[in-house]
């Protein structure tokens, strides 16, 4: 019995030891960034959305925020600081619901308060039509609260162990680039009229017409819980909205499904909402007709090309394509004409080249 209790405290003291040291390991790397900023010299592994995200808004130095789904992928942060002087943090959700941009926001503003200057948001007015509890994935609770305690599924991942601290250590190649975070896989080949075509698949054509009023109500509940509270909130922060220039083939599921009146009385309730606050901008790319028609621009009917997304930052930087309570009707409209007289069928002329 006596040599039977001496192996088991060994066993229980290894177990200890090896609990505490690989705790410890979590505790100084921090991942996650719970606890502290990134290491100077640790090749960082970043590609976690919904459990990073909330880390970097505390503890990383920035002045400026870019939100959004992945239609914010594809920009470079250090366009931010060239263009328009601001030190930018990409704090983005793929597929991001209003209530994902409200989770981070209130981490962000605890963070920094009236010391963010701007927050960047790409508002795809598709998802203005979900529940305002809606989230794209499960949000970790403990991630996302201010109780430094209950970490326990964090610092005892073996995911987070082995993912994130080890296997960056052991290939320090794959190490994140910060300015080009959640950046996509496609690289320049993929950015091609072929491509898009050959993967692209049009929507079903609807028999009736969407009723005009379809969007408004959910547009105005996550308006009212999801993203005016934070306008109000914080006068001092500049908040400069965009409305992402999807493809043509955009526009031609949209007449497919007999949704283009709903869509236009949905983006202009939006518009004249956000331009309602003095420190709101809005920019609207839909209608720029250069972008949106060349495919060769696109990975996917809506994914565009990095440079695309150069060209919107130096629009925030010279006012152009910029939505205001005098031009928002007409530039509505012009995209409606767009989507109403656009050739589709043309498009799959030499589809191939």
């Amino acid at each position: 019995m006596c040599q039977f209790r001496k192996w088991l405290l060994i066993f229980l003291a290894v177990f200890a030891a090896g609990l505490a040291g690989a705790a410890a390991l979590v505790l100084y790397v921090d991942p996650f960034f719970q606890y502290h900023k990134p290491l100077a010299d640790f090749p960082y592994k970043v590609d976690n959305q919904v459990s990073q995200n909330p880390g970097m808004a505390r503890r990383l130095d920035y002045d400026s925020v870019l939100l959004g789904s992945s239609m914010t992928a594809s920009f470079d942060l250090r366009w931010f600081g060239e263009i328009l002087g601001l030190d930018t943090v990409k704090l983005s959700y793929n597929g991001a619901f209003p209530r994902d941009e409200a989770n981070i926001l209130d981490i962000i503003f605890e963070a920094k308060g009236d010391n963010v200057k701007t927050v960047f948001m790409a508002i795809d007015q598709s998802a203005f039509s979900a529940d305002v509890e809606t989230v794209k994935f499960p949000v970790p609770e403990y991630l996302y609260d201010n109780d430094p305690w209950n970490n326990v599924q964090y610092i005892f991942n073996k995911d987070v162990i082995l993912n994130y601290v080890l296997k960056p250590l052991a290939d320090p190649t794959e190490r994140t680039d910060w300015n080009l975070l959640y950046r996509p896989w496609w690289t320049d080949e993929y950015y091609t009229k072929a491509n898009v075509l050959m993967y692209y698949v049009p929507a079903k054509e609807a028999e009736e017409e969407m009723a005009r009023d379809a969007f408004l109500s959910g547009i105005a509940a996550n308006l009212d819980v999801n993203i005016c509270p934070y306008i109000e909130a914080h006068p001092e922060t500049e908040f400069v909205f965009f409305y992402p220039p999807y493809s043509i083939l955009y526009w031609n599921d949209v007449m497919r499904e007999k949704r283009l009146a709903a869509e236009m009385e949905g983006l202009l309730y939006m518009s004249e909402r956000l331009l309602s606050y003095d420190n709101v901008r809005l920019f609207g790319f839909q209608g720029e007709e250069e972008i949106v028609c060349d495919l060769n621009n696109y990975a996917d009917y809506t994914h565009y090309h990095g440079n695309v997304c150069r060209h919107i930052v130096e629009c925030f930087g010279n006012g152009e394509w910029e939505l205001t309570d005098e031009n928002c009707r007409e530039a509505f409209a012009q995209i409606a004409r767009m989507a109403e007289t656009y050739d589709y069928e043309a498009i799959y002329d030499n589809w191939y080249e």
